[in-house]
Formats: C-alpha cells, sequence, structure tokens
C-alpha cells in the first residue's frame, strides 16, 4: 500500500468515526445537561462544596462562578508547584520557579495547557496528577458549561437565568469527560503506553539505562489530554513520545480523541435549540473549515520544495517516522483546529506555508471544532455575526434561532471576536520589539517572528501548542504569555454569559419571510466565508511578514 493512500484512508476512517459517534455522544450530552436528577456522588459533591443543585443563577452569578472556581484553581494549583520538594513523590524535584510556576498554572486552569519546561524532569507525580490531571478535566468541563448556558440563551425564552455552573461542571467532569477518558486510557494501555508510578531504579530497568525522572501514568494523562483538554504531557516530545503513543492505530485514537466532544456538541445544542438541523448546520460549518485545513496542510507537506523533500516525496525533518508526513500532519491540523496544544511532530521543522496554516487554524478562533465548549461557543458567535451582517444586506434587523441580533448581542459578540486578535498582536510586537522578547528566537529573519506570533497565537487563543523552536521558559514570555492566556479564557467567558443572558430575557420573534435560514447549506457557506474573511483581513499582515514571506522567498 502506497504511503498516500495510507494517509487517505487513515483520514478517512477518522472521519467516518466521528460521524458514528456524532449522534449518539450529542445525545448523551443533551441528556446530562437537560436532566433534572442528581447522582449519589454528585449530591455528596454539591453538599461539601455548599451548592443547591436546584437553584437557577443569572448570567453574572454564572460567570462570577465560573471566576471564583477559576482564581481558587490558579492559586492552589500555584502553591502546590511552589511547596512541590516538600509533597510526598515528588521525586526529588525543587519548586518550580515563580514566573514559570504562574504560567503554568494559568496555563492548565485555562485549558491552554501551554508548557514551558519538560514535564519529566520539573514536576513530581502530585504535581502531575493532583494538580495538572484535575485541571484537564475541569477546565474542559467549565468551558462546556460555558457553551451550555450559551445554548439554554437562545433555547429559553424570557428568562432570567442559563442553569447552575456547580451543576454543569460537576456533571460534565464526572458523566461525560471521566467516563471517556477512563475507557480510553485502558486501551491506550493495551496499546502499550505506560501507566506507572515505578521509582527510579524500576524505571531505569525499564529503559535500560540510567534515568533522572519517572513518568507519571502516562497512559491515563494521554487519554485525559487528548479528550481536547490539554497540550501538556509527562514527557517533553508529548504525543510523538513512544511511550505515551506507541503505535499509529494509537496515533489514530489521540486524533479522534483531540475531536469527539467538540464535534459531537453541535448535535446537543441542536437538540435544545429544538431543532437538529441548526446542530448539522454548525457541524457542517466545522466539518468543512476543518477538510480545507486538513487538505492545505496535507499539501503543504507533501509537495515541499527543495531538492531532498522533492527526492524523498515529502519534508521528513521533525515528523515521527513511525507515523509518516501525512498522519503527522493531520494531527497537527486537529490539534491547532481545537484547544489541545498536543502535538506528534515538530511544528518548527514544518514547511514556511504549512506552519503557516497551522498558525491560521489557531487564528480563526479555533471553532473547527475547536475546544471542549470553547469551539461551541465561538462558532455560535461567528453565527451570530455572520446573520448580522447578512442582515444588513437586506435592510432589516438580523434573527437568529428566534432571537434579535440588536445593538447589544452584536456589541457583545464583537467584542469577543476583537479580544484574541488584540492579545495576539499586541503580545508579538511587545515580543518583538525588546531586545529581552527577540533573545527567545532561535531563527532570525521571517521564521523567527512565526516562532514568537505562534507562541502569542497559541497562548492567546488557549491552544498549548508551540513551534517550539523559541526559548519561553524566561521571565519575560512566562508572564507575558501567562497574561495572554488568561485574558483569552475569561474575558471572553464574560462575553459569551453576558450574551447569553440577553438572549435567554427575549421574547421569541416569529420567523417571517425575510429571516434568514441559518439551516441550509446558504448560512453554511456564509459562515465560512464570514470565519475565513474577517481573520485575513485582520491578520494577513503579520503572516505576510512571517510564513508568507519565508514560503516565497
Amino acid at each position: 500500500m502506497s504511503s498516500t493512500l495510507a494517509g487517505i484512508l487513515f483520514i478517512a476512517s477518522l472521519l467516518l468515526a466521528l460521524a458514528l459517534c456524532h449522534r449518539p455522544l450529542g445525545d448523551h450530552m443533551y441528556r446530562v445537561y437537560t436532566g433534572t436528577k442528581h447522582s449519589r456522588v454528585e449530591r455528596m459533591i454539591y453538599r461539601l462544596i455548599g451548592v443547591r443543585p436546584d437553584s437557577e443563577q443569572r448570567w453574572g452569578v454564572y460567570a462570577r462562578g465560573v471566576l471564583a472556581f477559576s482564581l481558587v484553581s490558579v492559586l492552589f494549583l500555584y502553591g502546590l508547584q511552589r511547596l512541590q520538594n516538600h509533597l510526598f513523590l515528588s521525586l526529588g524535584m525543587e519548586p518550580v520557579e515563580p514566573a514559570l510556576a504562574w504560567n503554568t498554572a494559568v496555563s492548565f486552569v485555562t485549558n491552554t495547557n501551554w508548557q514551558a519546561y519538560s514535564g519529566e524532569s520539573t514536576m513530581g507525580h502530585v504535581v502531575q496528577t493532583a494538580g495538572l490531571a484535575v485541571q484537564n478535566f475541569v477546565s474542559a468541563a467549565a468551558g462546556m458549561a460555558v457553551a451550555i448556558a450559551l445554548v439554554r440563551g437562545f433555547a429559553r425564552r424570557q428568562s432570567e437565568t442559563l442553569g447552575n455552573f456547580w451543576v454543569d461542571l460537576v456533571r460534565g467532569t464526572i458523566r461525560i469527560l471521566l467516563p471517556i477518558a477512563f475507557v480510553a486510557a485502558l486501551v491506550l494501555v493495551a496499546g502499550g503506553a505506560i501507566q506507572t508510578f515505578a521509582d527510579h531504579s524500576t524505571w531505569a530497568t525499564l529503559t535500560g539505562g540510567e534515568q533522572t525522572f519517572t513518568p507519571a501514568a502516562a497512559a491515563s494523562q494521554e487519554a485525559i489530554k487528548d479528550l481536547g483538554t490539554n497540550g501538556g504531557g509527562i514527557f517533553n516530545v508529548n504525543s510523538a513520545h513512544p511511550f505515551e503513543n506507541p503505535t499509529t492505530w494509537t496515533n489514530w485514537l489521540t486524533i479522534f480523541l483531540l475531536l469527539v466532544i467538540s464535534f459531537s456538541l453541535p448535535r446537543a445544542f441542536g437538540r435544545m435549540v429544538g431543532d437538529n438541523r441548526q446542530g448539522y448546520a454548525i457541524v457542517a460549518v466545522m466539518a468543512s473549515i476543518f477538510l480545507i485545513s486538513v487538505t492545505l496542510t496535507n499539501w503543504a507537506e507533501l509537495s515541499a520544495g527543495g531538492t531532498v523533500p522533492q527526492a524523498v516525496g515529502a519534508a521528513m525533518e521533525g515528523r515521527e517516522a513511525r507515523f509518516g508526513v501525512s498522519n503527522s500532519a493531520m494531527f497537527a491540523s486537529s490539534t491547532t483546529l481545537t484547544s489541545t496544544g498536543s502535538v506528534d511532530s515538530f511544528h518548527d521543522s514544518y514547511t514556511a506555508l504549512g506552519g503557516g496554516m497551522l498558525i491560521f487554524n489557531m487564528l480563526l478562533g479555533e471553532v473547527a471544532p475547536g475546544g471542549v465548549g470553547a469551539g461551541l461557543y465561538g462558532m455560535l458567535i461567528l453565527a451570530v455575526i455572520t446573520v448580522f451582517v447578512a442582515g444588513l444586506m437586506v435592510g432589516r434587523t438580523p434573527e437568529y434561532l428566534g432571537k434579535k441580533i440588536g445593538a447589544r448581542e452584536i456589541k457583545l459578540a464583537s467584542l469577543y471576536f476583537l479580544i484574541t486578535p488584540a492579545l495576539v498582536l499586541v503580545g508579538t510586537a511587545v515580543a518583538m520589539a525588546t531586545e529581552t522578547g527577540r533573545s527567545a528566537m532561535l531563527n532570525s529573519g521571517p521564521h523567527g517572528l512565526s516562532e514568537i506570533l505562534y507562541a502569542y497565537t497559541s497562548a492567546s487563543n488557549n491552544n498549548g501548542s508551540a513551534f517550539a523552536g523559541v526559548s519561553v521558559n524566561t521571565p519575560f514570555h512566562n508572564t507575558t504569555l501567562g497574561l495572554c492566556m488568561a485574558l483569552g479564557r475569561f474575558l471572553p467567558i464574560v462575553l459569551v454569559l453576558a450574551l447569553a443572558g440577553s438572549l435567554a430575557r427575549q421574547a421569541p420573534v416569529p420567523a417571517s419571510a425575510g429571516t434568514l435560514p441559518t439551516h441550509r447549506p446558504q448560512f453554511v457557506g456564509m459562515v465560512v466565508g464570514v470565519t475565513i474573511i474577517l481573520v485575513a483581513l485582520t491578520f494577513l499582515p503579520a503572516l505576510a511578514l512571517g510564513p508568507l514571506a519565508e514560503g516565497i522567498r
């Protein structure tokens, strides 16, 4: 079998599996978030944290819950790292220095999971499991909760409440993330991923030599991070390490886990608003952008310019030889289109246009399918902007799902869209304008700019992957990237919840002859076009100075 045919079958089987899971998993998530019964474990948790699960919250209270929970999580994770040397199972690791501890705490709480350190030589077992792994679950569950709150805003009529954040958080963790991660961890162990708390001597025996690190439950950590929740892993090389990702079929499973929840959430959205066609339209937008990205990234990598790449048929530098170019490109597209950041190849070694495509994926706002929860609410914001643009074309007040998109709604949607571009461009400009920021670049010229642009794009969009050709473990970058991660996560969340509250208070607007149908291919094409055009207009100058300049010289 040729490598091209193998790559096509790999992608086709993955898309088929996602399509088969879309309905059952989406229906399960719909039942999770609309059910009225609480399990015994959930009731115990509610009593422990002092929550009345049957009481609902206004959008402001819901937002304060998200922010308060995240703040406490940052402080706890920061303290855990700083006190690491006093904890049992610390493996002799020293306390994490303050700037790096801040960056890591914000990174995992914001569902970014950017790592400016080598996991195997920096974090002990307790920090990895009680700190980072816990945030892999709850930060993703918080994103799903915000997405569901926005869906309730569309679905409810003249309501002041959006549900209960603590109930949504607990249910998302216990009923969705934990079961999938548990099953996936067992499958990964069966595939050869390491699952152990072995001490140094045992690990040296396993690996046949002296080691200064011990893997902490790599299989379960891999399963957790691949649910679209984490770019961080036990090992510095992440999913390229054979202890985390041993074979081609575990690589396939990893990509599947990156995408499955985010591609299934639109089904829950359609069920909750009472029109499954709306969910199909949203997932069609996601799938269209996803396929465009995968196609262009594969094209850039398989038709790489240069004598050596053309002689061997592709650019192999930085690619995991076990997986090949096509599967690596598929992984790279999937991880940069989600809030995952997990990698199985070296993005800094991608061709100029291939690397530029990965940056563009993140600049889209990671909506195809995007992060767990974040992808859905980001796509719904773009749908709101699209119906507003369409309304301007025909000279009438735009409507979406029976709700008028007035001045307040479009202002909130516009601010949401503008936050991350501002963070990306300002952060990149500050880094490039200072000697401290520029000194982190491994390369000069356009590729060096791409390294910095990629870092601030990844942080501001809560992705977590990196070009890796930039030394970001410095006080300057740890501080500024941490600020980008925090502002890029929580400012949009507040705006999303404010929009949800505004929509929930509205009375339904009957559809008329002038109402734009939002379930047809025409609307799908409009959302795809608006998404790509808005991002292109915003970032074309930066891309022209970085990957595009490198690609044409």
